[in-house]
């Protein structure tokens, strides 16, 4: 090498040299700081890291259980009770399990559906692999020299999803489509807390949409950008030692169930069990025995008095129903200690909730998917419904007409207390793992799971009082439900035990009816009835009758506080003119209607019953009398009260529609009291029934007859005078319209169609003839015709929109 170019590469290293040096110093004062520099240690079922000032939240799952439940919680709500993302309502539980792969993490769903319950593993594993799982979220795995053995997890991503449904649920109720927006979406670490037995992570979500929807637009900040705050809980898993108790169809609890293919070959894949708490006894062979953990439901701070005593009083009337079980101190109800959190899984909850309008309230738990174990009950209290109640109570008794009774104020608050206590046991009924019994009604106060209708007596002439609304205390059916549910019994004899208690309760006259059987206008089941007075379904229907005709010629006597704008009184008739609304269903109920029972085929007394003839012809009868222009017919002095809302004040779905703006329309209100009537007695399901019935046994009434008595005797009434006839005119257009909605259902059976079409047929020829003198004969007669000849071709006006009722 010569000596220039040896000086020249000694030059080009000393010029390097000093770069080196500073590339040495740059990358010496920019070492990566270690990701838990910063953030506070806290300790639980899983390691939290949190760095509030970065926003930062990192979770240790070095030390996982196998498996997890994962559920989502709305903190910060919408507030809509039509949309129902409702403050502390939970999600679908998930069984999820954290798994690493390579430098990432996979958090996965596991499906539960179908499995192989079996110690062998080959065979567990064939029926694992044969369903898809569910990868939710994956992330990189993050090291730190401070915590050389922890796996850590930035969990901002998982936050952030949309695990709980939110824009699927927008979209479903009509609001539009919405978009999670990840920029104005966030972590919140101040808000991320951890507990013994579950880790709860909390996100501020917000969602993008048009603002078109009209639920948001009602209840949102901005109906253009939704903020939500969701929840997500990491859960343990119960120990091993519950034992799962098999599930009967007439226990009258829910059930979880799961294909299970390690099942004999003679056994049904499909296995369901009953959801319960685990209460145990500390001496099972006691028929009395105090217990290891008692079952302990802790109310919400935020509601306020009377309510909260009022609630309170309700949810501790379970303790009848455990202790009557042999679990002594079993149960109890209290108000949340100061400093509680409502998120620790470790405490059954009672919230209260608030939404722009009223709304249902509910009770569900978290459930162990493997074996039914109630790992935490929670009920949602929806806090508008009591004041319908009260608005009804009001109606009803017209406290603030002069004269009145001063304790008739009292007796109207008092019956929406009552109601609140009901409905707190019924709520935390749900809660233990039961479900709804719509037949318990028929035995007097049977269970707090029916929906009560309250209970009035008549005083004096015009007279109604509410001295004694709801029922106290759990029914007979309620003390049954917990005993087949949480006895404790040897497991040789379980199953003969818990059939005796199922006999037992039968022999009492209880049946068990719930949702699926009880909700559709079509139904058949002539037990299952939502707020039905007690008793036989025609003699409430007839006191009802009685009790809306006094309640409504004192309307306008005083069913308003005196400081309410006058434009109230229109909204608050809506109840008191439609309170004959359940019993009719209930009377309705009888046409077509059937008796049967849920069960198994080893049970006795299974099948199915028509309800008698002679019954459902008194139950026709009993509906044409709704149809009376009489009961149409509002009071001239309560009609002349119905004024228009004041200055800003508006209308809301709660009043009656109008085609008479601004004013009350009682046309409208007659044509909403007919749709009562028509929506069940000529419901499609039901008018095929009725027709098999009747061709069975000719006595039962079918088909024709309801034609006869509900739509043609309307038309052929003789005129009325006056307004009198304007109603009756109305009337006899919704009979016309409903009858013509049957048939473009397209559900009756085609010779059940025939039927009705011969029926509209000779209806035309008796309109065409009363034509000659009457417009509305020779319009319907025309608009029949023309739609048996082309149904295409002739636009059908649809039944009124009937206000909503439920829930009270």
């Amino acid at each position: 090498m010569s000596h220039s170019c040896s000086l020249r590469m000694a030059a080009g290293f000393l010029l390097l040299l000093p770069s080196l040096l500073v590339g040495t110093n740059v990358r010496a004062s920019d070492a990566p700081k270690d990701p838990l520099a910063g953030t506070v240690l806290h300790a639980g079922l899983l390691p939290l890291h949190v760095d509030v000032d970065e926003g930062r939240v990192l979770m240790d799952v070095a030390d996982l259980p196998a498996d997890l439940l994962m559920v989502s919680t709305i903190e910060h709500a919408l507030g809509s009770n039509d949309v129902g993302l409702d403050r502390a309502q939970n999600g679908e539980p998930r069984l999820v399990r954290f798994q690493r792969v390579g430098k990432r993490v996979l958090l996965i769903q596991e499906n539960t559906k179908f499995l192989a319950h079996t110690s062998d593993r080959d065979e567990a594993r064939a029926a694992t692999e044969a369903f898809a799982e569910a990868v939710l979220w994956s992330t990189e795995l993050i090291k730190s020299e401070r915590a050389p053995a922890a796996q850590l997890v930035d969990v901002s991503g998982l936050v952030k999803l949309d695990l709980h449904g939110v824009a699927d649920r927008l979209k479903l109720t009509g609001q539009g489509p919405h978009s999670l927006d990840a920029d104005r979406s966030s972590l919140l670490p101040d808000a991320c807390q951890t507990f013994p037995n579950n880790v709860e992570l909390s996100g501020l979500l917000t969602f993008s949409g048009s603002g078109e929807g009209p639920f948001v637009q009602q209840v949102a900040a901005d109906p253009k950008s939704l903020s939500i705050t969701q929840r997500l809980s990491l859960i343990r898993l119960p120990e091993a030692g519950f034992r799962s108790r098999a599930y009967h169809p007439a226990s009258g609890g829910f059930s979880i169930g799961r294909y299970d293919f390690a099942q004999a070959i003679d056994a049904p894949l499909e296995q369901r069990f009953q959801p319960r708490f685990r209460l145990e006894k500390t001496d099972p062979a006691l028929a009395r025995s105090p217990v290891k953990k008692p079952i302990v439901f802790y109310l919400d701070r935020g509601t306020p008095e009377p309510i909260r005593s009022a609630l309170l009083e309700g949810a501790n009337w379970w303790r009848d129903a455990f202790d009557a079980a042999g679990f002594i101190d079993g149960f109890r109800a209290e108000l949340a200690p100061a400093g509680m959190s409502m998120s620790d899984v470790r405490f059954n909850t009672i919230t209260w909730t608030h939404r722009a309008t009223r709304g249902w309230s509910y009770g569900g738990g978290l459930i162990d998917p493997r074996t039914g174990e109630i790992i935490k009950g929670y009920v949602n209290l929806g806090s508008q419904r009591v004041r319908q109640d009260l608005l009804i109570a009001e109606g009803l008794l017209a406290p603030y007409r002069a004269g009145a009774d001063p304790a008739l104020k009292q007796e109207a608050l008092n019956m929406a207390l009552h109601r609140l206590k009901q409905l707190a046991a019924h709520e935390v009924g749900h809660a233990l793992g039961f479900a709804h019994n719509f037949a318990a009604s028929r035995n007097g106060d049977g269970s707090v799971l029916d929906y009560p209708h309250p209970q009035f007596r008549f005083d004096g002439a015009d007279g109604i009082r509410l001295d004694q609304p709801y029922g106290r205390g759990v029914g007979t059916w309620d003390k049954f439900l917990v005993a087949h549910a949480y006895s404790q019994f040897p497991i040789a004899d379980e199953a003969s035990r818990l059939a005796t208690l199922r006999a037992e309760i039968r022999s009492k006259g209880y049946d068990y009816v719930s949702d699926p059987d009880a909700r559709a206008p079509g139904d058949a089941h002539a037990e299952g009835l939502l707020w039905d007075v007690p008793g036989d379904p025609l003699t409430g229907f007839f006191a009802m009758m009685k009790a809306r005709e006094r309640a409504l010629r004192r309307f306008s006597d005083g069913a308003l506080p005196p400081d309410r704008q006058n434009g109230e009184a229109a909204r608050r008739l809506v109840p008191i003119y439609l309170l004959h609304r359940y019993q009719t269903e209930a009377v309705a109920r009888l046409l077509g209607g059937t008796e049967y029972r849920y069960g198994t085929i080893a049970d006795s007394d299974w099948t199915a019953r028509a309800v008698p003839a002679d019954t459902q012809a008194r139950a026709l009868a009993a509906l044409t009398t709704a149809l009376d222009v009489g009961i149409l017919r509002l009071p001239e002095r309560t009609l002349a009260t119905l004024n228009p809302p004041a200055n800003d004040y508006a209308k809301s779905p709660e009043d009656f529609d109008s085609q008479m703006l601004p004013m009350f329309d009682p046309i409208e209100a007659g044509r909403v009291a007919t749709a009562v009537v028509l929506q069940f007695a000529l419901d499609p399901q039901r008018l095929n029934r009725m027709a098999w019935q009747h061709a069975a046994d000719s006595a039962s009434p079918g088909p024709e007859l309801v034609f006869d008595q509900l739509i043609r005797e309307s038309w052929l009434e003789r005129h009325a005078k006056g307004t009198d006839r304007a109603l009756q005119t109305t009337r006899n257009w919704t009979c016309l319209d409903g009858a013509l909605q049957v048939l473009q259902s397209g559900l009756l059976h085609a010779e059940v169609a025939a039927t009705w079409r011969q029926q509209l047929r000779q209806l035309t020829e008796t309109l065409e003839q009363m034509g000659r003198q009457d417009a509305d004969a020779s319009a319907a007669a025309s608009l029949i015709r023309r739609y048996l000849d082309d149904p295409t071709r002739v636009p059908l006006r649809a039944l009124p929109r009937i206000p909503p009722g439920a829930p009270i």
